[in-house]
């Protein structure tokens, strides 16, 4: 019998979203904060496992998803940069759910939702390919899965460096699916004005 390929989810959500002066977290589009839209979109895809990784303003966005049943983790850290974050994430889903996959997602991408982590998980089957990026401004970006032969390169990673590195260093190891969408992400109040248009 066919041993089933187990993937975790990692929502990286501990910045301190210091350019738009308060928790893009918590911001609001169509009726549900940009971290539950995070959160309902891994578990409602085919992932059996998934974190969240909390570090700034923890306490105060506990307080706004207590209701949530994710698994989360605090990076205390959180300051030294996104690496340290993916990090404490991926450790907690080997220590617990022992996933051979992962993927990366990030809490102020919108338009995220199940379908698209959903063809991650369906295109890391149909391909030989060990990593599936998205493909967005003529990049390649977040959501992105990795297998488990990437773990220790994303457990090496320091500072501010992120799974893009990998990404472009392994290009011959990456299948890429189209996600325009993918790079409305919020970091100013522009990018939130910007989004609110979409309601």
């Amino acid at each position: 019998m066919k041993k089933e390929i187990r993937t975790g989810v990692i929502i990286l959500a501990a910045g301190s979203s210091s350019r738009l002066g308060q928790p893009k977290q918590l911001l609001e589009f169509k009726g549900k904060t940009l971290l539950e839209i995070a959160v309902e979109a891994a578990q409602n895809s085919l992932a059996q496992s998934c974190v969240l990784v909390l570090g700034a303003n923890a306490d105060l966005i506990v307080e706004k998803i207590r209701h949530a049943k994710v698994d989360r983790v605090v990076n205390e850290n959180w300051e030294k940069g996104m690496a340290s974050s993916m990090q404490k994430g991926l450790k907690y889903l080997m220590e617990n759910s022992d996933p051979d996959q992962v993927i990366l997602m990030l809490s102020d991408q919108p338009f995220v939702n199940k379908k698209i982590l959903n063809l991650l998980i369906k295109n890391k089957i149909n391909t030989n390919s060990e990593i599936i990026a998205c493909r967005y401004k003529e990049t390649f970006g977040v959501p992105v899965l990795f297998s488990k032969k990437y773990f220790p390169e994303l457990l090496s990673l320091i500072g501010n460096e992120g799974a893009k590195k990998l990404v472009m260093a392994h290009q011959n190891d990456l299948y890429a699916i189209d996600f325009p969408k993918g790079e409305i992400d919020i970091d100013t109040r522009e990018d939130y004005l910007k989004l609110r248009l979409f309601n």
